[in-house]
């Protein structure tokens, strides 16, 4: 699956996959159905949600066995009004995942991440990147529920954005622990280019609209 790395700069691993383009499961690019990881398997599972969307789009993550490695990777753009919405429950003791969600946004999105522990000993740690285009408004809410009776859980729902020209983003991050956990962090913050960054690339022959593309690129892609 190379392809993942040219157009969505995705790297792939061997891995059991789980594959969706724009919203839709994709049989023949998966080794595994779209549905609960039950079993516990030799190669960490992969789940790889790419494209473009529009309107109402759902994924459900739903961990069950123990001692399981899991990997998200999404990358996806919306040029019309978008909501993403990811729901992520670990019940696997032992059991992890973490992964990167890159969303460019040229129109209206709304995305929510859900990251609910429900078993000790669990990891869910998820860097959300949003690349705010010019005038777009973006919503992105995210929380992180470590049930009661559910201590050691290592949770991490993170959000940072890069905003062009009069982009509006709202932030909503908020966390529901019942248990003491090993770990608990959640994050918002925009990023900007230093004047030093700026001025270096200007000073390789970078045109404007080429030192804004680099950045962009850098964010995405860092």
């Amino acid at each position: 699956m190379s392809y993942m790395w040219n157009e969505f700069n995705i790297k792939t691993m061997r891995a059991e996959t789980i594959v969706y383009r724009d919203g839709v499961y994709c049989p023949d690019l998966s080794t595994l159905e779209n549905k609960p990881i039950d079993k516990k398997y030799d190669l960490p599972v992969h789940i790889i949600y790419v494209g473009e969307i529009s309107g109402e789009n759902n994924l459900s993550v739903n961990i069950t066995c123990q001692d399981q490695q899991v990997v998200l990777s999404v990358n996806v753009k919306n040029k019309k009004p978008a909501f993403l919405n990811i729901f992520i429950k670990n019940t696997g003791k032992n059991s992890e995942i973490r992964g990167t969600v890159f969303l460019e946004n040229n129109s209206e999105l709304k995305y929510n991440c859900v990251a609910h522990h429900m078993c000790k000993n669990t990891a869910i740690l998820i860097k959300n990147k949003l690349l705010a285009g010019k005038k777009s408004v973006s919503e992105l809410s995210g929380v992180a529920i470590i049930d009661t009776n559910c201590p050691g859980c290592a949770s991490d729902v993170g959000f940072v954005a890069m905003a062009d020209e009069g982009a509006k983003i709202i932030f909503k991050p908020e966390q529901r622990i019942s248990a003491e956990p090993l770990s608990a962090e959640h994050s918002a913050a925009i990023y900007r280019p230093s004047d030093f960054q700026i001025q270096y690339l200007r000073g390789a022959g970078l045109s404007g609209a080429e030192v804004d593309l680099a950045m962009k690129e850098a964010f995405m892609s860092e």
